[in-house]
């Protein structure tokens, strides 16, 4: 019995320090992408139009002293370019990538928490 106890104990604390922060991504994460939005500490993206080639991921960087979740277009779907959707909720401070962007479109993106801010709007052209 006490054998059960101590790994089901066990269990619990592995589970808990694996399971993350929540809304976080398995996608890797490249800080050397030159395909970068970022969120400046005044809480702009900058720039907040990129073009990137066919199978590019963007990655997203938030300066800003509050998080963002960041979502493709439309509120609140988020269906037009879901790899977008991966980015997820970014802590001030953190960074992190789209899914590969292999579809040619554009595509919006805002922040789901504050979707009225048009200075949280931006776009990726996804060229061939």
């Amino acid at each position: 019995m006490r054998r059960r106890a101590l790994l089901t104990l066990a269990c619990a604390a592995l589970a808990a320090t694996c399971g993350g922060s929540g809304g976080g991504s398995t996608t890797p994460t490249n800080p050397d992408n030159p395909n970068r939005i970022v969120i400046s500490t005044t809480g702009v993206l900058t720039p907040s139009e990129i073009t990137v080639s066919a199978g590019s991921r963007v990655l997203f960087v938030n300066n800003h002293s509050k998080s963002h979740q960041i979502a493709s277009d439309p509120h609140p779907e988020h269906t037009d370019c879901p790899e977008i959707n991966q980015v997820g909720v970014l802590a001030p401070g953190e960074q992190r990538e789209t899914g590969n962007l292999v579809t040619v479109r554009t595509c919006g993106l805002h922040d789901h928490n504050d979707p009225d801010n048009a200075a949280l709007h931006g776009r990726i052209i996804v060229k061939p």
